[in-house]
């Protein structure tokens, strides 16, 4: 009677690790009717619909979660909903996918500096800097810019002056 506890809980563990195993392989391709929602969801965003492709591409994870594009053209779509802590979001899920995404790496870092994170955004940087080697990488020649040009003045704190009648 002592024992039932521990081997109840040796067997949900067994069990719950049992049950991760038998999930989609993770070189499984991305399912079609999931690409074909993001295909109209690109669409949309080109068309300046922003609310529409976000369903639409919202749609297409719900069919395939593992779906990185999906991921990132929702987060280019929220940067340009100027939402860049949801694109900052978005961005990691596609790099929880594929860590090694350096057009993810370099959204988040755009995302982050314009969240006034330069820090993370620089550390992004030399990421996909590793990642390219010495050939020519225009992802983070983006990002270098976005670096030096900074946050948006909205982004940078600034101090409020006091006032006589604070005193």
């Amino acid at each position: 009677m002592r024992l039932f506890p521990a081997a109840l809980a040796v067997a949900f563990a067994a069990l719950s690790v049992s049950t991760s195993l038998h999930g989609q392989p993770a070189d499984a391709p991305v399912d079609a009717r999931s690409m074909a929602l993001l295909a109209q969801g690109r669409a949309a965003a080109a068309a300046g619909n922003l609310e529409a492709a976000t369903d639409l591409i919202e749609t297409a994870l719900a069919v395939d979660p593992r779906n990185r594009a999906a991921f990132i053209e929702l987060a280019s779509v929220a940067e340009r909903q100027a939402l860049p802590g949801k694109a900052i979001r978005l961005y990691r899920e596609a790099l929880l996918i594929e860590p090694n995404d350096p057009a993810a790496l370099r959204g988040q870092g755009e995302a982050l500096v314009a969240k006034g994170a330069l820090g993370p955004a620089r550390e992004n940087l030399a990421k996909i800097r590793t990642l390219c080697g010495k050939k020519p990488c225009p992802d983070a020649v983006s990002l270098a810019a976005s670096i030096t040009k900074g946050p948006p003045p909205s982004a940078t704190p600034t101090k409020v002056p006091e006032t006589a009648d604070a005193k």
